[in-house]
């Protein structure tokens, strides 16, 4: 059997660090939201003499072994449900922009766990499923669920909050590249573990539905440690300049992206970008499949991993 699964990339609207623990990981506050822009994870399982997962990916640029980490999603599921005598085979259509704060790793990885939960005779529960993805990412539980989440912890403590209205969202790739090991060093040295915004302020700018209100409530962390000059600020400047009502840099970067009141202002954002050599794409928020469920498992799609199917 073979199933593909729409793999969502997601932007924060919110993210804060709040600090450090002792195993190097760092807390954080945050609202992650669900965008249209995705890779497509298509993956088969077959009985076999031994458990095996095989991953091709249309990026040549990126690893098909145990370093990706979609292939160590399966692997991990396999182990955990003890599915011994399965061949899994995935194949990733890139779209979402690797290493750009956008999660594509972690929405391949999602995929790939509820491509193959799908494809199991017992299938478990999303709780399960998410603990799953916890181990090997802290955005996996959130890209599993989707839509609008405020995320604490390490980003696995989610909560649902008002979903994002549907306001068009331009996603625009700097050329230059960032390390995210970097920018948590420089949080880490400067004490940036408390922000002028907050968590509370971002959740109610979502409750009025008003893009002013989200756009006030707008935070990143990472954008205080980013070098003067960057490219980051050069494309906020366009995206602002062009009519956007948010200009922000998504997780540690450095992808960029603009919210705006209507789609031919972003159209229009789009045109202005690119004459000036920047690629971007018009997208929109995506809602949790909970939103979506009509609870009648007899006719949903199986990329729903609440399927009871």
């Amino acid at each position: 059997m073979k199933i593909n699964i729409n793999a969502y990339a997601k932007i924060n609207l919110y993210l804060a660090v709040t600090g450090r623990r002792e195993n190097g990981y760092h807390d954080i506050e945050s609202v992650m939201q669900s965008v249209s822009l995705h890779d497509v994870v298509t993956v088969s399982a077959e009985a076999s003499e031994e458990s095996s997962v095989t991953l091709t990916c249309s990026d040549p640029s990126l690893p098909t072994d145990s370093k990706n980490l979609a292939y160590r999603a399966a692997q991990t599921y396999l182990n955990v449900t003890g599915m011994d005598h399965v061949a899994v085979k995935i194949h990733i259509e890139k779209h979402i922009p690797v290493a750009a704060g956008l999660a594509g790793g972690s929405a391949d990885a999602a995929g790939t766990l509820i491509a193959i939960n799908a494809l199991s005779s017992r299938p478990l529960p999303t709780k399960a499923l998410c603990d799953i993805g916890a181990r090997l990412g802290a955005d996996i539980p959130f890209v599993i669920r989707g839509g609008t989440m405020t995320a604490l912890g390490i980003g696995e403590i989610l909560s649902p909050c008002e979903p994002m209205p549907e306001y068009p969202i331009l996603i625009v790739r700097p050329k230059e590249s960032v390390s995210t090991a970097a920018a948590y060093a420089k949080i880490d040295e400067n004490s940036l573990f408390s922000s002028p915004k907050t968590l509370d302020g971002m959740t109610y700018a979502l409750l009025s539905g008003s893009l002013e209100s989200i756009a006030g409530a707008a935070y990143n962390v990472f954008e205080e440690v980013l070098p003067e000059g960057t490219e980051v600020f050069r494309i906020k400047s366009i995206l602002e300049a062009n009519g956007a009502a948010l200009s922000m840099m998504s997780g540690s970067g450095p992808s960029v992206f603009g919210i705006f009141n209507d789609e031919d202002t972003a159209k229009d954002a789009a045109d202005a970008l690119r004459a000036v050599g920047y690629e971007s794409e018009i997208c929109y928020p995506v809602p949790s499949v909970e939103d979506n469920c009509t609870s009648d498992c007899s006719s949903c799609g199986a990329n729903c991993p609440y399927s009871k199917k």
